[in-house]
């Protein structure tokens, strides 16, 4: 089922929401890896959020389908949008500053670019997007190329991860938009794949993180588990499905850029991280990429001159 390859004001609007609820992601991460190991925060932050939806889907009335091909998919969902991006990405917070995991995670469109043109139809690369995709890698280049040649091997693997966990939400933006064809309602979709993740990663935690073995975290990190999982996984799951249904994996993976605003705000007040130049650079030669790859202005500017 195709899409249409501009979004509209509202579409606009729940992507700026989205990139928020996201952004505070990072922040709250790296305020839960301080006291926990990385496993325990994703199963208890896909457990909690799958919790609030289905209580969301009870009220209003939605049953998950019980065919096997869409429980298939939930569980496929679940695995490329929450169980290996989420423990890749707690995981690299361990070693790299919340600002840059966000920075990192911006790389989402380029890849995605990438992956829709080899398996999609109305997503195929184009000059501006092939150009958008190499400035943004040049970008990324720029960020982590001193770490790769410097002995901080902690750093360049916790980058390594993050960007492995940006692959992973390129594949599951395209495979997600087979849920539309099947008939699954947004809710339903985000409610499906979060449950089949936390089904999957309960007892790994238990068996390789022995929670009960673990202190007792503050009531800070209890704050900031539940932040990221009603605000930053429920809430934002019911909108990233919403505008994947309509505008795409493309447009919605311009999400990841405007992610690093708030992540590196909140980092920068509450958490006292601080970003090199490096980064920034980095960041604005990705922003440059998606530029290209949107492909807006570049439209606009030809049309004035």
């Amino acid at each position: 089922m195709s899409v249409h390859s501009r979004m509209n004001a509202t579409e606009w609007a729940m992507l700026v929401a989205l990139s928020i609820l996201w952004g505070g992601s990072f922040f709250f991460v790296g305020i839960a890896v301080k006291e926990l190991p990385p496993i325990t925060i994703v199963t208890l932050r896909v457990t909690i959020a799958a919790l609030a939806l289905l209580t969301v889907c009870r009220v209003l009335g939605y049953r998950l389908p019980r065919k096997p091909e869409v429980l298939r998919a939930f569980l496929i969902m679940g695995l490329l949008n929450n169980i290996i991006p989420f423990s890749l990405i707690v995981w690299g917070q361990t070693h790299i500053a919340s600002g840059v995991a966000s920075i990192l995670n911006a790389t989402t469109p380029l890849f995605t670019v990438l992956v829709a043109h080899m398996m999609t139809t109305d997503e195929k690369l184009s000059a501006n997007k092939l150009a958008g995709v190499i400035i943004g890698f040049v970008g990324v280049a720029t960020m982590i190329g001193p770490a790769a040649l410097t002995g901080e091997r902690s750093s360049l693997w916790g980058q390594l991860a993050i960007l492995g966990a940006a692959i992973s939400y390129a594949f599951a933006g395209i495979f997600g938009r087979r849920f539309k064809a099947m008939g699954v309602p947004p809710l339903v979709t985000a409610t499906g794949q979060i449950s089949a993740s936390s089904l999957v990663l309960i007892p790994v935690a238990l068996l390789v993180d022995k929670p009960w073995t673990l202190a007792m975290p503050s009531g800070e990190t209890w704050a900031a588990l539940f932040g990221i999982a009603l605000l930053s996984t429920a809430l934002a799951y019911l909108i990233f499905f919403r505008i994947l249904s309509s505008a795409g994996a493309t447009s919605l993976a311009l999400v990841t850029f405007l992610i690093p605003v708030s992540a590196i705000v909140l980092g920068s007040l509450v958490l006292g991280e601080q970003l090199a130049l490096k980064h920034f650079i980095g960041m604005a030669m990705i922003a440059a990429g998606l530029v290209a790859i949107d492909g807006r202005l570049l439209q606009r500017k030809s049309f004035k001159t």
